[in-house]
């Protein structure tokens, strides 16, 4: 059995990945991701040449859709309406495999990460932007028009007085959870709440010293998680959540979220399990990799 390369694209930087047929990696490398559609598409090319002969799978915010074979729905906006798969397979001289970036950290969890062993399981990347991915007994979920999973783009469940107006979203929509739960989001939110304009790390590192203001944005940020969750348990009731992702080393995202989930499920008192990704910021290439399993 050859080796399994994947490819995690992102906002900043690309990843590339070879694991042997026993799962061991042979080979990493991260470059910087350009800023043009050809450079992307150029970088992991070269990349998957480096890396060698074996299956290739790559992760990518966005969507191919099944109706054009053009690429949507990227917050990476110069890939949308092109036909990025093809331009890939013609770049690496292989068929490739391609999947949302945050199905593949779904995916790598679920195999032999933190959701190894539940038969539902249902991953949220908290980071910049809010990814989402759903797999049932081993197997990504995408769903016919290729569109599962995408938690960041479902409404902000029971918006109250605060959140309204509903802020606008790159997709066009308004409300979507990503643009509340988020490192932009909570950036945003304090900066509406206070006027002070700083990093999400510097709301966290503030709340962490006792500052009220800081304290009260981090209790807001996970509220709002806890309703999208809890509007996720109403359709799926997955056995465990996987969060990954910049801000997953919070406890308020982590460890103090399944009684605020449980609060606002149906019946009010569903147990949910809710545990931290195993991989860190690896789970994304190494499920790419798994693509062809």
């Amino acid at each position: 059995m050859s080796n399994r390369i994947g490819i995690d694209l992102g906002g900043t930087k690309i990843d590339a990945i070879a694991l042997s047929a026993a799962g061991e990696t042979v080979f990493e490398k991260r470059v910087a991701t350009p800023k043009t559609y050809e450079g992307v598409v150029s970088a992991i090319g070269a990349l998957v040449h480096e890396a060698g002969e074996g299956s290739v799978g790559i992760g990518s915010p966005g969507s191919n859709s099944r109706k054009t074979n053009l690429w949507r729905n990227s917050n990476l906006l110069f890939c949308n309406g092109k036909p990025f798969q093809r331009d890939l397979e013609t770049a690496i001289g292989r068929n490739v495999k391609m999947e949302n970036d945050a199905n593949c950290f779904a995916l790598s969890e679920a195999i032999d990460g933190a959701g190894q062993g539940y038969s539902v399981v249902a991953f949220f990347t908290v980071g910049t932007a809010l990814g989402g991915g759903l797999v049932v007994n081993g197997k990504l979920v995408v769903g016919a028009n290729g569109e599962a999973g995408e938690f960041g783009h479902t409404a902000l469940p029971w918006p109250n007085e605060s959140e309204w107006p509903l802020l606008p979203c790159f997709c066009g929509k308004k409300g979507c959870a990503e643009q509340y739960v988020s490192g932009t989001g909570l950036q945003r939110d304090h900066s509406h709440a206070t006027g002070e304009n700083i990093t999400s790390k510097e709301i966290v590192a503030r709340a962490r010293r006792g500052d009220a203001k800081a304290s009260a944005s981090l209790q807001r940020l996970q509220d709002r998680f806890a309703r999208v969750a809890a509007n996720i348990a109403c359709v799926v009731d997955p056995d465990v959540f996987v969060i990954g992702g910049g801000l997953n080393e919070l406890p308020e995202l982590v460890e103090q979220l399944p009684p605020l989930i449980s609060r606002y499920s149906f019946s009010g008192t569903a147990v949910a399990k809710v545990v931290r990704a195993n991989h860190g910021e690896k789970s994304g290439v190494r499920g790419a990799a798994r693509l062809w399993d």
